[in-house]
């Protein structure tokens, strides 16, 4: 762990759907406010845009440890079956706005004919906004670190199987589509 990270979680789940029919950018880029929202109480909303260079982006909204987070997702490696995410992220805490640096990573890998594995990896750390803010209330580091770092795995724990059936879901969806038109 380097001296500026918060948190590096990871959590996987399994897709009931055949590789060949999964496609996370695609996915990510297309879901729906109420799709993003059923895959955690703390999902307020998402949309996607791109970055001024032209590069896709999500953005999305929620609540973790009690601070509202506004993530600019900026797509950084884009596959079928890997999509690499990086954010500066707008995160309100009590003490007024900052940032914290996010990279978010979805990865699948089949497990047999039907059968993937879904990887969420998320990784924080504090940006130095984040850090010399939380010098200004003389709050050490390595306590909010400890503080922050059970309610990011849970989200991370909890959002990860919900995204797999979300994945799923789309997958079936375009793979009885891809089955129909041929």
């Amino acid at each position: 762990m380097n001296d500026l990270e918060i948190v590096d979680s990871s959590f996987t789940a399994t897709i009931n759907a055949p590789f060949e029919t999964i496609d996370i950018p695609g996915w990510c880029f297309s879901l729906s406010e109420q799709e993003y929202q059923e895959c955690s109480p703390a999902h307020i909303t998402a949309g996607f845009t791109t970055a001024p260079d032209g590069r896709r982006m999500s953005i999305n909204v929620e609540i973790i440890g009690g601070s509202l987070m506004v993530q600019h997702y900026v797509e950084t490696l884009g596959r079928k079956d890997r999509l690499v995410l990086e954010s500066v992220s707008d995160i309100f805490p009590p003490a007024g706005r900052t940032t914290l640096h996010v990279l978010w990573e979805m990865s699948v890998k089949a497990i047999d004919s039907g059968r993937c594995e879904f990887t969420n990896r998320v990784r924080s750390r504090a940006t130095e906004e984040f850090k010399a803010s939380l010098e200004r209330q003389g709050i050490p580091f390595d306590v909010f670190r400890a503080q922050r770092q059970p309610m990011s795995i849970a989200h991370n724990r909890s959002e990860t199987p919900l995204f797999a059936a979300s994945i799923e879901r789309a997958a079936l969806r375009h793979g009885t589509a891809d089955r129909l038109s041929a």
